[in-house]
């Protein structure tokens, strides 16, 4: 992404914003689903309270 700290026009930074995005490289794939990696917490029974 460019660099836009200098620009303090809203509007000139979009565009320099997005011209910078469109000349990017396109992101690869992902290899696994999003979520996959987060660490899995155990489910509690039904009948137990939180606390």
């Amino acid at each position: 992404m460019a660099n836009t700290k200098t620009i303090a026009d809203k509007t000139e930074r979009k565009k320099v914003k997005r011209a910078a995005r469109k000349k990017a490289a396109p992101k690869a794939k992902r290899t696994h689903a999003r979520g996959s990696l987060k660490a899995k917490i155990k489910k509690s029974g039904k009948a137990l309270g939180k606390r």
